[in-house]
């Protein structure tokens, strides 16, 4: 039993943020920024939960899709081969990331148990393997050890996890929604992992009473009786998901106006951001954002809308202005966007 993803009071940037995330993956994550104690993790096993189960290959190890041929893993392929595939249904994997985790915990290695019984080489996967077609969440990711930063990185750009050691060399297929949390009181994060995510939010401890204690007696009545509360958001939870995956299936056909790239390219270039990864990562959010809402194409109210959370950990640190990031954002965003 899991929180209600519908039952979540506040915190709307950083939900509509993962929602957008789950209705377009090439986004390649989320990262929020706060407070502890916001509903960060909560909101994350709540839409995976929401999401309705997907197909995957039965007994295969990274629950490849069968409708994906050109993706399956080499166990899968040669299965294919013998033509035996045999599918069934599993539920959207989310997976922790601990900061404290080894390399080999990470990635896989090799089934100590099996080489020393009878001497045979078997890969026992990793937390990514586990994360494939799901979610892989790190809290703290401002923690996180630089060595296993640079596995993230090679494998969010590829999409597959390449593992090479104790003689073993394979590859499997390691495609996953990042979804990172952290304080930025307590450590800044690599530049280089900090522009893999698609998405940054911030999230913040309530300051109004009402909401506060409505988010304390959400809570206390889903500790007191699960069963019962997550009846009452049976309705909402159900809706949502129609709509996600109506979003899904609307979103390549969301038309792009030149107008709008245009917009896009300006703000990226008033707000300085590095590369083109910014406008690519406005222009799939704001395209995701209008199959949400059943537009047919992007209009400028849509890339208003996702213009802070694709770019605002993009800037370049300014010496003549120590505003906030959302501040200069909002500030050019104002401007670009005057009558």
């Amino acid at each position: 039993m899991v929180f209600p993803f519908t039952a979540i009071v506040g915190q709307d940037e950083m939900v509509n943020a993962i929602i957008i995330a789950a209705i377009e993956p090439r986004l390649s994550g989320v990262l929020i920024f706060g407070d502890r104690g916001t509903g960060k993790s909560t909101a994350v096993r709540a839409l995976a939960a929401l999401l309705p189960e997907i197909d995957a290959v039965t007994g295969c190890a990274y629950g490849c899709d069968p409708a994906d041929l050109p993706s399956l893993c080499d166990s899968c392929r040669a299965r294919l081969a013998e033509g035996h595939l045999p599918a069934g249904r599993r539920k959207i994997p989310v997976v922790d990331l601990p900061l404290g985790a080894t390399e080999d915990r990470v990635v896989g290695a090799l089934n100590l148990e099996r080489a020393l019984a009878d001497g045979t080489k078997v890969f026992e996967p990793g937390l990514l393997a586990r994360a494939h077609r799901g979610f892989l969440y790190i809290d703290e990711v401002n923690l996180l050890e630089d060595h296993i930063v640079d596995l993230l990185l090679d494998v969010a750009a590829s999409g597959e996890n390449l593992v090479e050691r104790e003689g073993m060399s394979l590859r499997h297929p390691a495609r996953f929604v990042l979804i990172g949390s952290g304080n930025p009181e307590e450590g800044e994060l690599r530049p280089q992992l900090l522009d893999r995510f698609g998405l940054c939010v911030e999230v913040r401890t309530p300051t109004e009473i009402a909401a506060r204690v409505e988010v304390v007696k959400r809570r206390d009545a889903y500790d007191r009786d699960p069963a019962a509360f997550s009846a009452r958001f049976a309705p909402a939870e159900a809706a949502l998901r129609e709509r996600i995956l109506a979003a899904r299936a609307k979103l390549p056909g969301i038309t792009v106006s030149d107008d709008i790239l245009g917009r896009a390219a300006e703000l990226c270039m008033a707000l300085g951001t590095d590369g083109l990864r910014g406008e690519l990562t406005l222009l799939r959010a704001s395209r995701a954002l209008a199959a949400y809402e059943g537009a047919a194409e992007v209009t400028l109210d849509h890339l208003r809308q996702m213009t802070s959370a694709a770019l605002r950990h993009r800037l370049r640190r300014d010496p003549l202005d120590d505003s906030l990031a959302s501040t200069r954002v909002e500030r050019v965003v104002a401007e670009v966007f005057a009558p």
